[in-house]
């Protein structure tokens, strides 16, 4: 009858004096692979504007038709994107986009902390795109 009591303790015992498996997450962030594909943002050019040749692909090649995009042409024949959005809510964060782009103008970070109140916050436009974290 005591030995299951002792057995008992000394996992506790055990256990008790170990290291911990959780960690503090708000304090610490957990490492996350190189080819993690979190959310999106745009790369700027030497302008601080996007990257962005509103060439098509990235809307061509989305699995889940989340991208919306609007081409407008500037006076010297330069295409770019007029309205450029991400309806994150559909994106099944594929990375095809990322690889379709011809110029690298957008990419997969590292963020996983995407949290909103309402649905129209998860829509990424241009802007939120150009001032995204560039996390990993």
């Amino acid at each position: 009858m005591i030995i299951p009591l002792l057995k008992g303790l000394k996992l506790t015992l055990k256990v008790f004096f170990s290291k911990p498996a959780t960690i503090r997450y708000p304090e610490e962030k957990r490492a996350i692979s190189p080819r993690w594909r979190g959310m999106h943002y745009f790369e700027k050019n030497d302008q601080g504007e996007t990257a962005c040749v509103a060439c098509g692909l990235c809307v061509a090649v989305c699995p889940s038709h989340c991208i919306t995009l609007e081409i407008k042409e500037r006076e010297d024949g330069t295409r770019y994107p007029g309205k450029y959005e991400i309806d994150s809510l559909r994106c099944v964060f594929c990375g095809f986009c990322q690889e379709a782009c011809p110029v690298n103008a957008i990419k997969l970070g590292g963020d996983y902390e995407f949290v909103h109140y309402t649905r129209d916050d998860f829509k990424l436009t241009k802007e939120s795109l150009l001032s995204a974290k560039r996390i990993g």
